[in-house]
């Protein structure tokens, strides 16, 4: 951690699927596969300790040289606004929190058992998705819903993607050389899955994604925001009950849905460059709702400081930052179309040395803030 060098980086695809493997980076950058049966959590751990200390792909010598394990933690409710290190108090209210993520808390806590199991007494870290967004203020969270909604289920935005958020944030304001804590500042998670943050002095006034994923920006097969009302017409004339309509706004809308293509941004824009009708469509409403709201999200900052961009689109395709930052001078960008175009993958500023607001690309790490917050959390 004090060099910041990553020995190996990666994760396996597939779990518990025909053709399970484990896809790596190793600390010269080679990119290697290894397939393998991975049933399950236990084993898919266990099989990446083994290849991080045995054969030709070790990087460390033993298991004891990990001194800690972090862990993302998709959702942490209003119970958790800061990462904290794993006790089994820490596990039962993760548990607790399983009826707001139903597909990711569960896997979560699979991992950290599994990790217990594997090398038993490791010290361990929950690093909460919707943690950094706990500091937005009530009437930014609230729904117009029944108040005792709010009491028995906890109704509310939370927000995801807040380790990202945190993460490009800060660092946007290191390599500018500016305080974060004097910043207005708009972060926009752009990918699959994307989402904008409102941050002000260094803490999230509001965010997009609501309760769930699903609300904000249009995602790769989410739908974003839509009128309630249009959910419960569908349920009555597709006869379909509260189940198929999460699968239906989860999995099957979106950009997928509207194109009729793919839920890949990079397809999409292969098929606009054909001339494809609905394809330029789907851009269109894609890039429109991340304008939206970075406009929304300058007027409740009291105006703008700094637009980030991160994510796979985000830090990749550079036609959508355009298509975001065009005719933005009245709010103070002066966007640099040559130096964006073509950019991808860099932190670069990306306005003009004359813009009021700071245009920037910062690519995420959330990997290094889950190292971070581990280190600093069990250095204490």
């Amino acid at each position: 951690m004090t060099s910041q060098e990553v020995l190996a980086q990666g994760g396996v695809e597939k779990l518990g699927l025909p053709g399970s493997f484990l896809k790596f980076t190793d600390a010269e950058g080679n990119k290697v596969i290894l397939d393998k049966d991975l049933p399950e959590h236990t084993a898919a751990i266990e099989f990446i300790l083994s290849v991080l200390t045995e054969g030709e792909y070790a990087c460390i010598q033993s298991l004891n040289e990990i001194d800690a394990v972090g862990h993302r933690v998709v959702h942490g409710a209003e119970k958790f606004s800061s990462s904290v290190e794993i006790t089994p108090e820490v596990i039962g209210k993760m548990v607790e929190c399983i009826d707001l993520a139903p597909l990711h808390n569960p896997p979560n806590l699979k991992g950290i058992r599994a990790m217990s199991a594997l090398i038993p007494g490791i010290r361990q870290v929950g690093v909460f998705d919707t943690a950094f967004h706990q500091t937005m203020p009530d009437y930014a969270y609230m729904y117009g819903l029944p108040y005792r909604l709010y009491k028995k289920y906890g109704i509310r935005r939370y927000g995801f993607h807040g380790t990202s958020h945190r993460y490009v944030s800060k660092r946007a304001c290191e390599l500018l050389g500016v305080k974060y804590e004097d910043q207005k500042i708009i972060t926009a998670h752009i990918g699959n899955g994307g989402s904008l943050a409102a941050i002000k002095d260094g803490k999230s006034i509001d965010t997009s994604m609501g309760l769930t994923p699903v609300e904000g920006l249009l995602m790769g097969t989410r739908c974003g925001d839509v009128d309630a009302g249009a959910l419960s017409f569908i349920m009555d004339r597709e006869n379909i009950d509260g189940k198929g309509l999460s699968d239906l706004i989860n999995k099957q809308s979106g950009v997928y849905a509207l194109s009729g293509i793919s839920s890949d941004m990079r397809e999409i824009e292969a098929a606009v460059a054909e001339g494809d009708k609905r394809a330029i469509m789907t851009l269109n409403v894609y890039n429109y709702r991340i304008k939206k709201y970075i406009g929304a999200y300058a007027a409740a900052l009291g105006g703008l400081d700094i637009l980030v961009f991160t994510g796979g689109v985000g830090e990749n395709q550079w036609a959508t930052r355009a298509a975001v930052c065009k005719d933005m001078e009245f709010m103070g960008i002066q966007f640099d179309f040559e130096k964006n175009n073509g950019m991808r993958g860099e932190e670069m500023v990306i306005s003009t040395p004359d813009s009021k607001v700071t245009v920037i690309v910062v690519p995420t790490d959330e990997e290094f803030m889950i190292a971070s917050d581990t280190l600093e959390i069990l250095s204490k």
